[in-house]
Parts: C-alpha cells; sequence; structure tokens
C-alpha cells in the first residue's frame, strides 16, 4: 500500500482506537529491522501506567524477542558506556506522563505559565536515561523509533505527551550524531574516539508515532480534523485503522490517508490479528 514501504528519515503517524493493533503494527516495524537494517528498532512507551500495551507478551510471541527495559542513566561526566547487557535492552518506559501540559506548570507573575521546576528536574532525570538510550542504539545500527502509548486529548497542542515527543524528536532523535554524543559523552576528549568511530546518518532514522484516538470507526477516522498541535499536520505518512462491520462481526480496517514523496495506494483493506500477528486479508 505504501510504495516504497517507508521512507528512511521520516516519520510516520498511525491513528486508531485501543486494541485496533496499532502495538502489534509497531513492534511488526521495530523488529524487520534485523533484516532491513541489520538492527532491531526501538520502542519507547510513554504511557504512564506501565506496560498496559502488552510489548513484552506480543514481541515474545510474534517475534521471540525479549523486550529488556533499558535502565541506564549518564548524568554530567559520568562513565557513559552501558553494560554489554545493555544494548540488549530496546524498551523504555521513563516518559511516564499523561495528561494536559498545564498540569505540570505553574503561573508566572507576569500572567503566563512555566514548567515546575520540580516536574523540570524529574524530566531532566529521565533525560539521562532516554537520550543514552537512543544513541547508543542508533551508534550500534537501530534506524527504527516506535513511540506507543499516546492517549486521547481534545486538543493535542495541549497534551504533555505531544509536547514530549516533539522534543524528543527535534533534540534527540533528529540531532547530528557527533553533537548528541559530545552532549552525552563528558569530558568529550575523553571519549572523543568513541564519538567518532560511532557516527551515524540521523536523517536516516525512521521514527513511528502510535496515537490512540477516541474514534473507533475507520469513517470517524477519515473525517477527523487536523487540530492546532497535531503532529500529524507534518508528519510524511498518516495511516489510520479503524472498525467496521461486516456482516454480523467487527472487522479491522487500515488506509493510508498521505505518504508523501511516493506512491500510495487509495484502497481500504481489512487486517486480522492472529498468531503470527498482523495479516492483510
Amino acid at each position: 500500500m505504501l510504495g516504497g514501504g517507508l521512507l528512511p528519515g521520516t516519520l510516520t503517524v498511525i491513528y486508531g482506537a485501543t486494541g485496533i493493533g496499532k502495538t502489534h503494527l509497531g513492534l511488526t516495524f521495530a523488529d524487520h529491522g534485523r533484516a532491513a537494517d541489520g538492527a532491531r528498532g526501538v520502542i519507547l512507551d510513554m504511557n504512564g501506567r506501565g506496560d498496559s500495551q502488552q510489548h513484552d507478551e506480543y514481541a515474545r510471541r510474534l517475534f521471540h524477542w525479549d523486550l529488556t527495559p533499558w535502565s541506564h542513566s549518564v548524568t554530567p561526566m559520568s562513565d557513559p558506556y552501558p553494560p554489554p547487557a545493555q544494548m540488549d535492552a530496546f524498551y523504555s518506559n521513563a516518559y511516564t506522563w499523561v495528561g494536559r501540559t498545564r498540569d505540570f506548570q505553574v503561573p508566572t507573575p507576569d500572567g503566563g505559565w512555566e514548567f515546575d521546576w520540580n516536574w523540570k528536574a524529574t524530566y531532566n532525570r529521565a533525560l539521562y536515561t532516554i537520550r543514552p538510550f537512543l544513541y547508543f542504539h542508533f551508534a550500534a545500527g537501530s534506524r527504527r523509533v516506535v513511540v506507543d502509548g499516546v492517549e486521547p486529548m481534545d486538543s493535542p497542542a495541549d497534551s504533555i505527551q505531544f509536547f514530549l515527543f516533539d522534543e524528543l524528536y527535534r533534540k534527540v532523535i533528529h540531532r547530528d550524531a557527533e553533537t548528541l554524543g559530545m552532549e552525552i559523552c563528558l569530558p568529550v576528549w575523553q571519549h572523543r574516539e568513541f564519538i567518532d568511530a560511532h557516527l551515524y546518518e540521523h536523517t536516516t532514522i525512521t521514527t513511528l508515532l502510535l496515537v490512540t484516538t477516541e474514534e473507533t470507526r475507520l469513517e470517524d477516522l477519515l473525517a477527523r480534523k487536523v487540530a492546532t498541535g497535531d503532529i500529524g499536520a507534518t508528519a510524511n505518512t498518516i495511516v489510520v485503522l479503524g472498525s467496521e462491520r461486516v456482516g454480523n462481526r467487527l472487522a479491522r480496517m487500515l488506509c493510508v490517508v498521505k505518504h508523501r514523496a511516493s506512491a500510495m495506494s487509495d484502497e481500504i483493506v481489512e487486517l486480522r490479528v492472529g498468531e503470527r500477528g498482523m495479516e492483510i486479508v
């Protein structure tokens, strides 16, 4: 349905209701990195309630893949290199915040709003884990990022999850490898050889963002308006997953809404989720 598949270096947003198959699709994309890139992709779970998406169970059943959580943190001037076992850890849930951006802000004397300094300190500690998680896997060959657990929000511009993803996408995923390496591996002179030996093209990293919607029917998703702050407005590719009644059963349906710079099918196809994952009927 996508002429040439998802293009390297682009952002794809998958919209769909909970339980429709987004996580299956994301894990399939990440696992396929073994064949396409020589390394699996990484999974970033932004759901604050833990592994409610069943990433580990799905990955083990479908791909014989144990999703070990990444726990290695790099604070300034500390030893940056992860233990060898951490390079087999392709899953992180260090971003645990859901809700409105305003929930994490306090009013300023001039009538504006700014992030609460206690929350900023906690957020910075999470960055000490997230940045090396991505950097060291990119340096080792991963070229795929799947971000899951984004919850529905009336206004995407108000969502703390969309804010965090935008920060992550601009400042880490698509940051120049040398610059990111120098920010993590301090002092730079001591780690210069490693940084230079592990450069990668950040423009080849492909990101898949899985967004849960209030809409469940495919027709409603196709008619969905792009709201202010919605990441999909700037994404290269948009795919929607919704349900429709087919006879006496409820079918999962998929449609590609947008796919810039490449051919795409305008078909609506049915998907089924079985023991082998997602299949087009």
